[in-house]
């Protein structure tokens, strides 16, 4: 009984049995009036014999008594009490009973007392006579009678309710099986047979259920398994993109060491724009090589912990502006450094320069697609407990699908081919320092991201 049709049969029937219980209180009450009206009416009978004789034998008399079970007789006609038939009473009168006036709850009161007491009584009974033979009609029985015919109604109703419960209860089982349980098992089976094979499409539940509590639960679960089955899919593809990349960053960090191996010879020549830029190069090698260590040490799962220096700010700005300034070349769009110079904040300087170049040229991109001119501007600013670092432009503002998925791999990107990556990766870079990157604000006026780094325990 461990079912839930099981359980329902049980509690079906003591429900059903619950209400019979309630029906058979008033029921044998109303048993009890009819008892006691047939008794007043059957010795209203027997009294006529003595209007339409006012000599009858002593044995006739005595006849009539039993046959309307009765001791006496008492009819009460034009104001005046006759004792129309009478016989000895073997007891005092314990209790007497008027129905003409007696309401439901005096019904049901007197009901319950003559069942619970075993004990026979003589009790006076006084009712109405029928076909307003008279004014009342009074008589005297004994109470055993009339407590065993209670007795046996009362059997007879509860026996009957019990079947009736029996009955009710097995066809609501059937009912909750067909309407209930079997849908539900059949959900149970979808959920095995999806957990067996969760990447077959085919093993998503299809609702069809009418019930409408039982398809909202199928269309939850259909929803569930859909969106988990895509993600068991995007895990795979993300498993078979990482050991890709980390074998192209492993070919590509050896063809960057050998090209920083010839920025040396860069530094001496003669032309003083050579000499001028080749720094910038040396610093572009350097970090596109650190970057691919980091993406081999990151597909073994062991991305390392920043390395944390006191690191001005400005500095790391000024490279990311005059970095995204060649590749912007032409494009009307201004990068302005705001950052102060005296900003000086504990940090990783790679990690730090790999979060703006991502902000900046998300930026950059979109003022691109929206084909006027824009600017980029990177603030910063010392609070309290943390450093804070925002890059604002002036661009279109994000769509409503990209700030749904705004941190997602692959599913982030706001322009065509874009992979969505330079914002999960940059903020797991900074929740690397213990800071967040977040969307302060976006919208026609342009689009404000902020991360900050907490101060901890550092004192200048």
């Amino acid at each position: 009984m461990n079912s839930l049709s099981g359980r329902f049969l049980i509690l079906t029937t003591v429900f059903v049995m619950l209400a019979e219980v309630l029906i058979f209180v008033p029921s044998i009450a109303r048993f009890r009036e009819d008892f006691l009206l047939n008794r007043l009416e059957r010795a209203q009978i027997a009294s006529l014999a003595l209007l339409a004789d006012d000599m009858l034998a002593q044995e006739l008399e005595a006849e009539l008594l039993a046959n309307a079970g009765v001791y006496n007789v008492v009819l009460r006609r034009d104001e005046v009490r006759q004792l129309m038939l009478s016989s000895p009473i073997p007891e005092p009168i314990a209790h007497t009973y008027d129905l003409r006036d007696a309401g439901p709850w005096i019904l049901i009161k007197d009901a319950l007392s003559r069942l619970f007491t075993p004990e026979n009584e003589v009790i006076r009974v006084i009712g109405e006579p029928v076909k307003d033979a008279g004014l009342l009609i009074e008589v005297t029985i004994d109470s055993m009678p009339l407590r065993a015919a209670m007795t046996d109604y009362g059997l007879r109703i509860l026996g009957l309710s019990f079947v009736i419960s029996i009955i009710t209860a097995f066809f609501l089982f059937l009912a909750v099986r067909v309407v209930l349980v079997k849908p539900i098992k059949s959900v149970v089976g979808y959920m095995q047979r999806y957990a067996g094979a969760p990447e077959d499409a085919r093993g998503i539940i299809s609702p069809n259920s009418k019930v409408t509590e039982l398809r909202e639960a199928e269309e939850a679960l259909q929803k569930l398994q859909t969106e988990l089955t895509q993600a068991l899919k995007q895990r795979e593809r993300l498993a078979q993109l990482g050991g890709a990349v980390a074998k192209v960053s492993h070919d590509l960090r050896n063809i960057l060491t050998s090209a920083q191996l010839f920025t040396d010879r860069i530094e001496t020549s003669d032309d003083p724009l050579v000499r001028r830029m080749a720094p910038k190069l040396v610093n572009s090698i350097t970090r596109a090589v650190s970057l691919c260590e980091s993406t081999l040490a990151f597909g073994r799962a062991e991305e390392p912990a920043p390395t944390l220096t006191m690191v001005p700010l400005r500095d790391v700005a000024e490279d990311v502006v005059s970095s995204e300034k060649l590749a912007i070349g032409d494009a009307c769009v201004e990068i302005v450094n705001d950052v102060p110079k005296d900003l000086v904040a504990r940090a990783d300087p790679e990690q730090i320069f790999r979060v703006m170049m991502n902000l900046v040229r998300n930026a950059f991109q979109a003022l691109a697609a929206s084909g006027k001119p824009g600017k980029i501007t990177i603030t910063g600013y010392a609070g309290e407990n943390d450093w804070c670092i925002e890059i604002k432009d002036n661009g279109p503002g994000l769509p409503p699908k990209a700030r749904e998925n705004l941190f997602t791999p692959f599913q982030g990107g706001v322009r065509k081919g874009g992979s969505g990556l330079g914002l999960a990766i940059s903020q797991e870079l900074v929740r690397g320092h213990g800071g967040d990157l977040v969307l302060k604000e976006t919208g026609p006026e342009g689009t404000t991201f902020e991360f900050r780094l907490p101060r901890g325990d550092v004192t200048f």
